[in-house]
């Protein structure tokens, strides 16, 4: 069987429920990590269902955000979710940035920078639409080794289905981490480039509040358990009951961590 990985964005619904709710603490800490002075101009780019988006609302006291997203249902997700007059939504992407006159003071993209088909050519796009001086940041999940109800689904799912490897995010994005992270910045033209963790609790109140997210179909975990038949399903349920951490009430106590990265044009 050779699996081809296909990241399914088509739900916002059910990627709130599987990704999105888990972004939410760690996008107050990343935006609390850079510290922007009040009153700015905030662009987000990849914005899903609205996590980061809130974020700024709730810390940043900005002037005005604009969140935008290439996904026409994540749009309408966060539009829904996040009603604040400061806010604007569209559907628009690296290559075809919303702009500013006068740039925006911070432009930054939550757990979607892994996502961007040229890395060096969003970057670079983003400080293009950041006025001199602003800031362009992003937070990646540590797929390899700090995502830990992720990292337990690929090396169960590799059990199962070898193939699954081509997929495991960890593999797929080696992005994913500081050192690559600060010189993807560095070569892109932000200068005063810092690069930090962030992290955040990940509790299931029992085995079926794990694995049922796995079951909606958005975003590379769950587009692989779309694909695989149901015998295969149900061994990859069982080889996670094996592995994961399950106490006796049936709770799982897991931990999400992210890379924080932050640079300035010149």
């Amino acid at each position: 069987m050779t699996l081809q990985p296909s990241d399914g964005w088509n739900a916002g619904s059910t990627y709130e429920e599987f990704m999105g709710r888990w972004s939410r603490p760690v996008a107050e800490q990343f935006v609390g990590w850079l510290d922007v002075e009040p009153g700015g101009h905030w662009l987000d780019v990849g914005t899903g269902t609205g996590a980061l988006a809130a974020a700024i609302c709730t810390l940043a006291q900005p002037a005005s955000v604009v969140a935008c997203d290439p996904s026409e249902p994540f749009v309408e997700a966060a539009r829904q979710g996040l009603a604040d007059a400061r806010v604007t939504f569209e559907v628009a992407g690296v290559g075809s940035l919303p702009l500013r006159e006068g740039g925006y003071d911070a432009i930054v993209s939550g757990i979607a920078l892994n996502f961007f088909p040229d890395l060096s050519f969003a970057i670079e796009d983003q400080l293009r639409a950041v006025r001199p001086g602003g800031l362009v940041g992003a937070y990646v999940w540590d797929y390899a080794d700090g995502m830990e109800f992720l990292r337990h689904f690929w090396d169960a799912a590799t059990v199962v289905e070898p193939c699954a490897a081509e997929m495991d995010e960890g593999r797929r994005f080696p992005i994913c981490e500081p050192e690559a992270l600060e010189s993807l910045f560095r070569s892109a033209g932000a200068d005063r480039v810092r690069v930090a963790p962030v992290s955040a609790p990940t509790a299931f109140s029992s085995f079926e509040d794990y694995w049922q997210p796995f079951l909606g179909g958005t975003g590379p975990a769950p587009s692989l358990v779309s694909s695989l038949a149901e015998e295969q399903r149900r061994a990859l349920e069982a080889e996670l009951r094996r592995r994961l951490p399950i106490q006796d009430d049936g709770h799982i106590d897991l931990q999400a961590r992210a890379w924080a990265v932050v640079g300035h044009r010149p």
